[in-house]
């Protein structure tokens, strides 16, 4: 089955998919999005409550407010205080979380499938009818910071944010989601009072739900719990436009950083520029990956781990936007040996982009991506995200079926030639350990 556009306002049946499980689309009155896959051997039910807004959505003197709101709709509605809502999804065995990223929002719950309306209440009610209590904010501010400083002494963490806020450099996306401890201190309720009223409307909203269900009931019971909430649901509101595609200009950085942290690890990541969220090549990416750094048998594994014992944990990765994105090798090790590490990241990204990939290399890491892909689809949650990505950062479904066709169709050509892109870009690298400039580190 092709790509299917996500557009219209008609209830649409987007593809069947094996274990007869649908998907299917509507767009209700207020431009209300819901996408629901039925999973009939499923006794339980994932939902999701999406909103197209992230951390690059803030302005300054506002950001990390995304995040803020995220902790701040679970501290009570004007039908709710925070223990109602904690304890709504106890009661029946259920679990509930949200997630803020850096261009989107979820609120999301599993339960069983006979609880998918108490859920839907619940989530409905949190995301229209959030109080913000000034004191509740207060005692929130704490939380945050404190998440903020488990967040700083992970060496890791910071590694991975002052790489991405280096290779990004003053894009929106640069910044970290939950926003920097200054910030979170001067935050004011006013401004986390106007971040929503402006992005929780209807016409942002998308449901995304999997298990065992009926796509028309849900959409039912979304309407009815967003018109409880006091929501005018027009008729024939459209929902807000996607973002757009067209990359940004990210030209990056040809520098190393080094955070001086005390202690016995360095953490070290190299990278630059990657592909956006859209590009074509996204699949020959993961593909590069998989070979690169994306499992034991992988390049980096073998050759700093397995065959140098520098290193327990090195890997690949990439992360891909609406209009940026970017790809790193992480490894963390002895200092004594982060010059070593650091040639040997070099050293691989080079040779894939001159020597290429084996044929060898190239079926196992289909295999990888494939059983992968497919055990994944295995969690109701990973399926439930599925449909938000597609909603909100694509714009097409794509069925299981053609996701494997599309990476089996990767060749070690394309591959080759994404590593030769990659490794002819602006190379940033950044270190936390125990030095205190590049000098030091043996990378001046």
């Amino acid at each position: 089955m092709a790509l299917i556009p996500l557009d219209g306002s008609g209830t649409v049946l987007l593809a069947g998919e094996a274990g007869g499980a649908e998907v299917r689309r509507s767009v209700l009155p207020g431009g209300v999005r819901v996408l629901t896959e039925s999973m009939p051997a499923q006794r339980s039910a994932t939902i999701g409550f999406w909103v197209g807004v992230g951390s690059r959505d803030e302005s300054a003197g506002t950001y990390g407010s995304t995040h803020f709101l995220e902790h701040l709709l679970f501290k009570g509605t004007r039908r709710r205080d925070a223990m109602d809502i904690a304890s709504a999804f106890d009661e029946v065995g259920g679990e509930s979380n949200a997630a803020t990223a850096k261009e989107s929002t979820c609120y999301y719950a599993r339960v069983l499938d006979t609880d998918l309306p108490l859920a839907i209440d619940v989530i409905a009610d949190m995301v229209t009818s959030a109080v913000l209590d000034p004191d509740e904010l207060e005692q929130e501010r704490g939380v945050i910071l404190e998440e903020l400083a488990m967040d700083a002494d992970d060496p890791a963490d910071v590694a991975h944010e002052r790489f991405v806020e280096a290779v990004l450099g003053d894009h929106p996306l640069g910044r970290p989601i939950g926003g920097t401890p200054e910030a979170i201190h001067g935050i004011t309720r006013d401004s986390v009072l106007e971040h929503y009223e402006r992005y929780y409307r209807p016409e942002e909203i998308v449901v995304t739900a999997v298990g065992s269900l009926d796509h028309a009931t849900v959409c039912e019971q979304v309407m009815a719990a967003l018109e409880q909430a006091g929501w005018t649901l027009a008729e024939g509101a459209q929902p807000v436009e996607r973002r757009a595609h067209e990359p940004a200009i990210i030209e990056g950085q040809q520098r190393v950083d080094v955070v001086h942290r005390p202690v016995e690890q360095a953490h070290i990541i190299m990278g630059c520029p990657g592909l956006i969220a859209t590009d074509e090549r996204r699949q020959t990416m993961s593909v590069l990956n998989a070979v690169l750094g994306g499992s034991m048998s992988s390049r980096l594994f073998q050759e700093i781990r397995e065959k140098r014992g520098l290193a327990y944990s090195t890997y690949s990765f990439s992360a891909a936007y609406s209009d940026a994105g970017y790809f790193g090798m992480y490894a963390g090790c002895s200092p004594a040996k982060a010059a070593q590490v650091v040639q040997l990241m070099a050293e691989q990204l080079e040779l894939l982009a001159v020597e290429g990939i084996t044929e060898a290399e190239l079926a196992r890491a289909i295999g990888q991506l494939s059983g992968g892909l497919v055990l994944a689809l295995e969690d109701p949650g990973s399926r439930m995200s599925r449909l938000g990505r597609a909603e909100l950062v694509t714009g097409h479904f794509q069925d299981i079926d053609t996701t494997l066709e599309k990476i089996r169709a990767v060749t070690a050509a394309k591959v080759q030639q994404l590593a030769a892109e990659l490794a002819g870009r602006r190379r940033t690298v950044t270190v936390v350990g125990p030095f205190t400039d590049a000098a030091e580190l043996g990378l001046a």
